[in-house]
């Protein structure tokens, strides 16, 4: 049927306005796609780029090496040696066992390891990198790298691990390093992002650990290219790690294997200082252990020896061991009279063997008694009743005050672990403390090293020190810190009469070499060497008045743990001091007998820097000197420095 004139005009505007409608949905639709075009690929670009790279790159953590620790010459005494390892990825190994199982076959696993492997597996987060076998030969971590392909997950890695080349020597100086463990993040509260690194160590004790900031460094990254089955395809760029900082320490490597060596086969420690700069030559604490056992963990086998050993190997005698200083004490209590104007160095007290304080008597040492004794006499034969009698006159609160003035009964800081503040006892003190008033028998306990008192060697070498050179030295273990020096300022004049401290002198000096000395056998032939000191023992039990009456049992008939301590303090060369040792020897016995004999010996060393001849002893005692000598595990001397430059301010 034909179509109208106006229908065929109606028709064609109809299709005049649908072409507009859909041209204008049209219109609109691409307006809104170009829109989200743009804003994905403009505004969003960053966004979309960064999780397409994540799905084909990682970054990974690279880690520091750790600063290296030196003696005070720039023998390595921790140092970082490569270790070649082999890390596991959870989330990319997919079937763990089915992996390890297969790289089982291409090099022996320690199975002990591997269950700790899994364990940590199991317990870290799936992105996070597990060691599973390490200290591989280079055999062997070739091996794995060529049959990567087979081994989802697995990545062969070249590492740097502690260690420690002079074994024991250090390990109560420096300490040791150990894994990072969640104890260790619970109590540090540490949340640095390389203690994630498989295997990182961190210092456990000592300066390890007080200076794990300065000694750790910062992480690196770099990123690498891997394909879908999170295989590496090439590495992208690397941001370097940041290395830790080398420090440099005080101490005398070879003095310090010395006194290790000295104090072999005692329960024993000794701290050597400098007098004019309260540098620590050598601190030492015997027996020792090896802290290369830390280093990957040390067995449950190995950890409960080193605690069940009586002698306390893992305990630091010469900074945290407390013991009653016994005579070496009674400098202090001279000097607080002297200096207090209550006696002069000609005043006499005679002593009959005791002195009697109400129904109490307070015995000295030698039975019979030494008769009328000056103060100079009285240090040099350590006359118990002269420091009885004198104490009394001056008083505890004067002597614990020189006590402190002199270094004792403080905490002394240096970045070690658990440094003892020892104890110079007040009347206040036993109030709060014991709950009870201070007597006059305390005051005489305390005028001989007894009673309340208690000192570490450490506290024993300060005070040696300051009595040696009349200066207020500060004990320093760090020397520099990447050059940097890190030593105290020069010490001040403490203000004592020059006169005193002249007579305290002559009395250390005739201990050792006035024939009624109480160390006169561990004197040295040769003045210009001469050692001056104070022996000591310390009680460690209690005599009673019938075992007095019937004859004290000697300390070789007694159970070692019941034995007397021995204590020696000294300093040398008498006339110029440079060097102050303090020795403890626990449950030695007499401290004339085994303790100044080994003082002598470590300040011979410090002044030759190398072992004493024999000529420098009693021609009686040469013989047997060399011998031990010969005997003793000592290093080669002078050991060799590193040959890296160890830059210091001193």
């Amino acid at each position: 049927m034909k179509r109208t004139q106006r229908e065929t005009e109606d028709s064609a505007r109809q299709i005049g306005r649908r072409s507009l409608v859909v041209g204008g949905l049209f219109v609109a639709t691409s307006a809104v796609l170009a829109a989200r075009m743009r804003y994905l690929q403009v505004e969003r670009a960053d966004d979309f780029r960064l999780l397409a790279e994540e799905n084909r790159i990682n970054i990974r953590l690279l880690p520091p090496a750790r600063g290296l620790i030196f003696d005070r010459n720039g023998v390595i005494v921790a140092g970082n040696e490569q270790n070649y390892r082999i890390t596991l990825v959870r989330e990319d190994a997919g079937d763990v066992d089915a992996v390890l199982a297969e790289l089982g076959r291409i090099v022996n696993l320690d199975m002990v390891a591997l269950d700790r492997a899994r364990a940590e597996i199991a317990r870290r987060p799936p992105f996070v990198p597990v060691t599973v076998a390490d200290r591989l030969t280079w055999a062997e971590l070739s091996a794995v790298a060529v049959n990567a392909p087979a081994l989802p997950g697995i990545t062969p890695e070249v590492g740097l691990s502690r260690i420690y080349p002079m074994g024991g020597d250090f390990s109560h100086v420096v300490g040791y390093v150990g894994p990072v463990s969640d104890y260790y993040l619970e109590q540090t509260g540490d949340t640095d992002p390389v203690l994630q690194i498989p295997d990182f160590q961190v210092g456990r004790n000592n300066v390890e650990a007080r200076l794990e900031h300065t000694l750790r460094g910062s992480a690196g990254t770099k990123r690498v290219e891997v394909n879908a089955g999170g295989r590496v395809m090439r590495e992208l760029d690397v941001d370097a790690p940041d290395p830790g900082s080398d420090v440099q320490l005080t101490v005398d490597a070879g003095l310090q294997n010395y006194v290790e060596a000295r104090l072999t086969g005692e329960s024993a420690g000794s701290v050597v200082m400098d007098c004019q700069t309260g540098e620590i030559l050598a601190l030492a604490s015997a027996p020792t252990f090896d802290p290369n056992l830390f280093v990957r963990g040390i067995s449950t086998a190995a950890w409960n020896g080193l605690n069940a050993d009586p002698y306390r190997p893992l305990a630091n005698k010469a900074t945290q061991g407390l013991y009653p200083p016994g005579s070496t004490y009674k400098m202090i209590v001279a000097l607080a009279a002297l200096e207090a104007g209550v006696v002069t160095p000609g005043d006499t007290v005679n002593c009959p063997g005791h002195m009697d304080l109400g129904d109490r008597r307070f015995h000295c040492w030698r039975r019979g008694g030494h008769g009328r004794m000056d103060l100079v006499q009285a240090i040099s034969q350590s006359c118990d009743v002269y420091f009885y009698d004198v104490a009394q006159r001056v008083g505890i609160e004067a002597i614990s005050a020189m006590a402190r003035r002199c270094g004792c009964g403080v905490r002394h800081d240096l970045p070690l672990s658990g440094i003892a503040e020892g104890l110079a006892p007040t009347m206040q003190w036993k109030a709060q403390n014991r709950g009870a008033a201070w007597v006059v028998g305390d005051t005489i306990n305390a005028s001989i090293g007894q009673g309340f008192v208690l000192s570490s060697p450490l506290h024993l070498a300060v005070m040696t020190a300051r009595l040696a050179t009349g200066r207020a030295v500060q004990p320093s273990i760090i020397r520099s810190i990447d050059g940097i020096s890190q030593l105290p300022a020069p010490a001040p004049d403490m203000g004592f009469d020059p006169t005193h401290l002249d007579y305290i002198h002559r009395g250390m000096w005739q201990v050792n070499n006035d024939r009624r000395g109480t160390a006169y056998g561990s004197r040295v032939d040769v003045s210009a060497y001469g050692v001056a000191g104070k022996t000591g023992t310390s009680q460690v039990r209690n005599i009673s008045a019938a075992e007095r009456a019937s004859g004290v049992i000697s300390n070789a008939d007694l159970p070692w743990e019941r034995r007397d301590h021995a204590l020696y303090v000294g300093y040398a060369p008498y006339d110029t001091p440079r060097y102050a040792c303090a020795v403890i020897v626990e449950h030695g016995g007499g401290g004339s007998a085994v303790a100044a004999p080994i003082a002598r010996d470590i300040l011979l060393r410090a002044q030759l820097g190398e072992i004493p001849p024999p000529e420098l002893y009693p021609s009686n005692q040469r013989r047997d000197i060399e011998r031990m000598h010969r005997e003793l595990p000592i290093l080669p001397s002078p050991l060799v420095p590193s040959g890296r430059t160890v830059r210091s301010q001193a």
